[in-house]
């Protein structure tokens, strides 16, 4: 069994999820504000689906397509959001996908747990590209992977449902020869002043 290691950065630990963490996983990701801006997130947060998505993690991880982290206050311990990637080995590329909860916002742990997964992606990984999208009504997401140093690729209009709208997604992204170039120059970037939103 393949373990899932545990990421630092200076204020968090991003680590595997486990089934202790699904009644803050519940109450977290159950905010009307996380789930109006995912997609896979439902509103009201059903009793037992954290259990569910927990338990699928470490198989899913170990079969190589997913990488799960849960988003923790490095000092407390505390759970403050969820961090992954997707992953298509056959293309050597990833999606990635994060929410922190919103009594985080606006601290910047958003722009520090995404910074820790690229370097994941691309040093343990060995990726070539990681991408990520938000829906355009969702501006703070995408001041994140800027701050990241993702490219902005272009917006696909309508493409999402969520609830009874349509929703267009802005696409972002990142070669492994684009990171690298910036490592070698400024990365880790340094996070700019928080917006409103995430962070």
């Amino acid at each position: 069994m393949t373990a899932q290691p545990t990421l630092h950065t200076d204020r968090l630990t991003l680590r595997p999820f486990t089934l202790d963490d699904a009644a803050d996983l519940q109450r977290l990701a159950g905010e009307k504000e996380i789930a109006a801006t995912t997609m896979t997130i439902p509103h009201p947060y059903p009793d037992g689906a954290a259990e569910e998505w927990i338990a699928k993690d470490q198989p899913r991880f170990e079969e190589g397509k997913v990488a799960n982290f849960a988003v923790t206050l490095r000092e407390s311990g505390e759970l403050i959001g969820a961090i992954g990637l997707s992953i298509k080995r056959e293309h050597s590329h990833a999606e990635m996908g994060y929410w922190i909860g919103k009594p985080y916002w606006n601290q910047g742990y958003a722009t520090e747990s995404t910074q820790a997964l690229l370097r994941y992606g691309f040093d343990a990984l060995g990726l070539n590209r990681i991408f990520a999208h938000h829906m355009t009504k969702n501006p703070p997401s995408g001041r994140v992977m800027q701050k990241i140093g993702m490219t902005y690729e272009g917006t696909l209009p309508q493409h999402v449902r969520k609830g009874d709208r349509f929703e267009d997604l802005a696409l972002y992204g990142i070669t492994r020869s684009q990171y690298d170039a910036l490592r070698t120059e400024t990365f880790p970037l340094t996070p700019s002043p928080p917006g409103r939103g995430p962070g």
